[in-house]
């Protein structure tokens, strides 16, 4: 009796380059060479800019087959048709460092789904410029790191930080709603592996009391935008947003309540396909592999 088909252990492939023929039939090729399965592919071509974008989850039944085989077959492929890719195995948890400051939900809702399963990441750290949520890290197992920043003291902050991610081999920093500006060296060389999460009132309401302003305003939906941090403040490549709709019965605290909610649902979607390689940098904009 037939038990279904066999799986083996499972990979995902990205990769970018120019567009011409022949492609997919490259990668389809160097699949069946290494006993590659497909289980999903998407793949996306940019007439604009000519650039031609694919993720494949696959899995290969040799027992023998290894990651670096894997990569080391599929370099000549990616020489002849100028191909930037990256290939890991599905199962690695993405090494995640959380920073926070006085808003704990994001970092609350991410550690939640962590613990459950729900994301494919591992928490080595939490960076806060402040100490109230360092009982919570606590109450997860997780080290707390308080690095105070002042005018004074952020280039040793954010030299910390660094070394933090350094030392922990971090994947993925995410601003938690993280109240401090980062650098434009620092946001350089975090390019690509840091996600912030932020209202979607920009750049209308700045400031401490956006959703106030927002409800004096009158407005009619409040929601969220994650983005990878670049130097330019808010404007990085965007990920995911989402907004629910409000009445004028509702007050400020209502507004931010539901602020928040919306917040941490597109923060912790955003974390997740990024920790299962489903976004893909397309200059100043993404290209994502729901």
């Amino acid at each position: 009796m037939s038990l279904g088909p066999t799986t083996g252990r499972e990979f995902v492939l990205t990769l970018s380059c120019p567009d011409r023929s022949g492609l997919v039939h490259a990668v389809t090729g160097f699949l069946v060479r290494h006993s590659g399965n497909i289980q999903e592919s998407q793949q996306f071509d940019d007439r604009l800019k000519d650039r031609f974008f694919m993720r494949v989850h696959f899995d290969v039944t040799d027992p023998g087959m290894r990651l670096e085989d894997l990569k080391s077959g599929f370099a000549p492929v990616a020489e002849a048709y100028r191909i930037s890719w990256q290939l890991y195995e599905a199962s690695t948890p993405t090494r995640t460092l959380i920073m926070v400051s006085k808003f704990g939900h994001c970092l609350n809702d991410l550690l939640f789904r962590c613990r459950t399963g729900a994301l494919n990441i591992e928490v080595p750290a939490i960076v806060s410029n402040h100490r109230d949520f360092e009982p919570l890290a606590e109450s997860y197992g997780i080290p707390f790191h308080h690095v105070p920043v002042t005018k004074e003291t952020k280039p040793e902050a954010e030299a910390r930080l660094l070394e933090l991610v350094e030392e922990l081999d971090i994947d993925l920093v995410v601003l938690a709603r993280y109240m401090q500006i980062l650098s434009n060296d620092l946001c350089k060389q975090l390019e690509g592996r840091a996600i912030n999460i932020h209202h979607s009132f920009l750049p209308s309401f700045k400031g401490a009391r956006p959703y106030v302003q927002a409800h004096e305003r009158g407005v009619k939906l409040v929601g969220a935008t994650a983005h990878y941090v670049t130097p330019d403040l808010d404007e990085g490549p965007i990920i995911e947003q989402d907004v629910v709709r409000v009445s004028h019965s509702q007050g400020p605290d209502s507004l931010v309540a539901l602020g928040r909610d919306v917040e941490a649902q597109v923060l912790a979607r955003a974390v997740e396909w990024h920790s299962q390689s489903r976004i893909m940098v397309n200059d100043n904009r993404t290209v994502v592999f729901r």
